[in-house]
Order: structure tokens, then sequence, then C-alpha cells
């Protein structure tokens, strides 16, 4: 899942009336991501109709040339749709043997009693299943990046694996015959290494399996994280906690403010943006990460061009760009998380929250908090089948320490890592933090109904919840009116 509270420069949540052109650039992106689907023609064409259609209607409400808009739209999502389906079409393997070296694409991932890696062999990329105790231990010391010697096989892949993978562009499978050497990739991806490899060190300051989840929270290095763990995290919506996420994007930025605002003039924006693109780079390109960076990135450069965007705009136009360069993004379930999330955050949130502020304090964060979940209540009725009941409430009291935890993770494991004697005392607040995480995960775990929590009774419990919360403000109105009258209501409270 994606962040709840962390809008990459998106600004604070407040209520604004939707721009025009907002609209104009959703509905263009939401025509991108369908034609970007392996959809059936019929589907394909009603879809782009709709979003050329109502671009128009867009535009013309707002006072643009009507063909111009329609244009643009046309000219996008046809785009998007011919290099989608180029991509599709020559995601095809070359099947029979081969030896000689292959790129790591990511870091090994174990499942169970086998390990997972991602080959680049001649441009294409391949799915390789280390089994046995000798491959495993020889592949788990490989990194994304890494050029490796091997031997095997290359094999077409199954209907439905093959559709599980392709957001990652995987094309086949590989067997492995033998594994042979391993050599440091480019100096790009050896410096990326070499920082999570600090991580990780300083990680070991840590009880296992809080070590792992630091890991996740810092750099989205969630490999060796329990099954037990990353299912009570998925069963009490905290499973965006478990792997770094668009959150992580603000909250560097938040630590780099400080040594940023030194600098000046345009080089502030171009190193801001350098800074973001790093941490991209470090977190794997995760699909929330690159989410989170495109928006950021677009969100400084329009106000060194004296332009504020608004985050709606921001989030639409990072979509249509990132679905225009890989439209196979538009398969990946994080990527769907995460955009949904944001939007429930960017568009429902400030709404909520206006109507829940006699809550003080909480109200942001609450309706922050339901405008994530009802952002993602589709993708994850799709994706899981349910929807947490007790996911409203551990977010609000995970999702702030798991903020400072990924806000200060970073430079403290850095410095950890690089004086050993300091290590305890430098990640003691680490740990505190990470295991306030947890437990609110096992808490949450042990009060949600397991007879309820599953299938479509989650998702009408959620919504009659989500229901009664948005609702208070107005039931107390009406008791306000009942009991003391009109006149006490101040003007701008008055309906």
């Amino acid at each position: 899942m994606s962040e709840h509270y962390g809008l990459a420069a998106a600004g604070e949540p407040h209520v604004r009336r939707t721009d025009p052109v907002d609209a104009v650039m959703v509905v263009i992106a939401i025509g991108c991501w369908v034609v970007a689907l392996p959809v059936g023609a019929a589907l394909w064409m009603v879809s782009a109709s709709s979003a050329v259609l109502g671009s128009a209607v867009l535009a013309s409400r707002a006072g643009r040339r009507v063909w111009a808009w329609t244009l643009v739209a046309i000219v996008v999502i046809v785009g998007v749709a011919v290099h989608a389906g180029l991509q599709r079409s020559t995601a095809r393997p070359d099947v029979g043997p081969f030896a000689g070296w292959a790129v790591v694409v990511d870091d090994p991932q174990p499942f169970g009693a086998a390990t997972r890696v991602i080959l680049g062999v001649d441009g294409r990329r391949y799915e390789m299943w280390a089994r046995g105790r000798a491959a495993r231990l020889r592949v788990e010391g490989w990194e994304a990046g890494d050029l490796v010697a091997v031997s095997g096989t290359r094999t077409e892949l199954a209907g439905l694996r093959h559709e599980r993978v392709a957001w990652q562009h995987v094309v086949g499978a590989f067997e492995p015959e033998w594994l042979g050497d391993r050599v440091p990739g480019s100096p790009l991806s050896r410096a990326s290494n070499r920082v999570r490899d600090l991580v990780s060190s300083a990680s070991s300051a840590l009880a296992h399996p809080d070590d792992t989840l630091f890991t996740g929270l810092v750099i989205g290095d969630d490999r060796d994280q329990p099954p037990e763990m990353l299912d009570r995290f998925r069963r009490t919506g905290l499973s965006h906690l478990t792997a770094v996420s668009g959150q992580n994007v603000t909250l560097i930025l938040m630590a780099m403010a400080p040594a940023l605002a030194l600098i000046p003039g345009r080089s502030r924006s171009a190193i801001t943006v350098m800074v973001i693109a790093w941490f991209v780079i470090i977190t794997r390109l995760e699909p929330s990460i690159l989410r989170a960076g495109v928006m950021a990135a677009l969100a400084v450069v329009a106000r060194a061009g004296g332009r504020e965007g608004s985050p709606l705009r921001m989030l639409a136009l990072a979509v249509c760009m990132l679905i225009a360069i890989d439209p196979m993004l538009a398969g990946s379930v994080g990527f769907q998380l995460s955009v949904g999330a944001t939007a429930g955050v960017v568009t429902i949130g400030p709404h909520l929250a206006e109507r829940l502020r006699r809550l003080g304090p909480l109200a942001s964060p609450l309706g922050v908090t339901l405008g994530a979940q009802i952002g993602v209540l589709l993708p994850s009725a799709i994706t899981f089948g349910r929807l947490p009941l007790t996911g409203i409430g551990a977010n609000l009291l995970a999702v702030p320490v798991a903020g400072a935890v990924m806000l200060l993770g970073l430079p403290l494991s850095l410095a950890a890592a690089l004086a050993p004697p300091l290590r305890s005392a430098l990640m003691f607040p680490m740990r505190l933090g990470v295991r306030w995480v947890d437990s609110v995960a096992l808490l949450a775990d042990r009060l949600e109904p397991s007879d309820v929590a599953i299938g479509w009774w989650a998702h009408g419990g959620f919504v009659a919840a989500a229901g009664l919360v948005a609702g208070w403000r107005h039931v107390r109105r009406r008791w306000v009116l009942d009991t003391e009258g009109d006149g006490h209501l101040p003007p701008h409270r008055r309906r």
C-alpha cells in the first residue's frame, strides 16, 4: 500500500475547488491507464473515446480551446496505447541454452524454500528460482546491478505467471545449471548498494525481526521479513509500512530541507531533483517511490518557474508520464495502491478533515487516513478480497511513529554504521519506534474480527464506519440547531 500522510512536495491538504484543467488531466491519465492494460478491444475503444470526449467537455467548460485539449488527449492516449502494444508484442523470450554474463536486475527475494532472482540476459528479463542450499547461498550475496556468470536454459512462462510478472518486464524463465562468479556493476549501482549495505549493517543493533522491519521502512529492503510479520501487517492495513513507500520521499526532503535552504536560486531546485532521483535509485525504483518522486520533481520544477501546481494535477501528470514511459506499470498492484491512496488523500481527505475539524489535532490525520483508505478500496478489494476494519485506527497509531523512523532512520543508520562504538546508542530511538509499529500491528491483528474481515462483509463494515465518522459533524450540527437555535451558530456555519 502507499503512504497515508506523505505527499511529496504536495503541501498540506486543504479544501479547494477543482480546476477544470486538473479534471482534464485526470481524465487523460485515466485514459492512458486503461489503454495500457491488456484489456479487450471493446473496453479499450470505449475508455479511449470516453477520455477524449471527457477532455473536450471539461476543456469547453474551462474556456480553453476545445479542439486543442481534444488533440492533446488523442495524441497522449494513442501514443500510450501504441507503446503498450509494442511492449507486449516484443515480450517474447529467446528460448534455448545460454552461458555467459547476466545482470542482476533486482535484489534476490526469498520465498519459502527458494530464492527468486530476475536476470537480464541479452536485453531481456528472465525469472530464475534458486533451489537447494548451495544455490541459495550462492545468490544471497548478489545485489541489483551485479554481473554474474551463469549457465542454463531459457524457457517460456505459463500464461498466468506471465501476466503476474509482466509489470517487471519478465518475459521468460531461466533454469540454472551452474552459477559462477560475481562482478560488481556500474559505479551508480555500486554506490547505491554501498548505502544499502551500511543501513543493513546498522540494523544489526536491533533484534530480529525488528531489524528487517527497519530496513523495510528506510530503504525498502524487506527480503528477510518473516511471513508472519508480513501477514499481520497485511491483515491490519499496514502493509505499506513493511516496505518503502511514497511517504519516504517527503520525509527525505524534510530531512534535507535545512541543507537545501543554504543553496541559492535555481541550483537548489536542481540539487533537490538530484536528491529525489538518488533516493529513487537507492530504493530500487519501487512503483510507489517512482510515483512520489515524479510528483515531487514536478512540484519542484513548477515552483522554480514561479507556478504552484495542485497536488491533483501533479498526480495526474505523474501518472501520464510514468505510464507513457513504462506502460507495464499500469498492471503493478503497488502502483495502483499508491495512486489510489494519493488520489484519496488529495481529493477526499481535505473534505473529511474539514467536516471533522471539531476533533482538533485528530481531524487532519483522520481525514487523510480515511481518504487514503477510500482511495485504495477498489484495488484492495480486487487484489486482496478484503479491507481490514482496524486499518484506520492502526494507521493513526502507527504511521506517525513510522514516519519518524523513516525521517531519522537513514541519517542515524549511516552514522551508526560509520561509528560502530556508538551504534547501540544511535539506534536506540529506532528500536523503540520499530517496536511500537510492530506492537500496533500485533494489537490490531488480535482485535480484527476474523469472522467479519473475510469477503465483502469487511468492505461493508468499513464503508459503514467511514459513513458514521463522515456524518458525525452533520449530526452534531442538527443537534445544536435543535437545542440552541441558528442564532448561536457563526455565520460561516449557517445553511
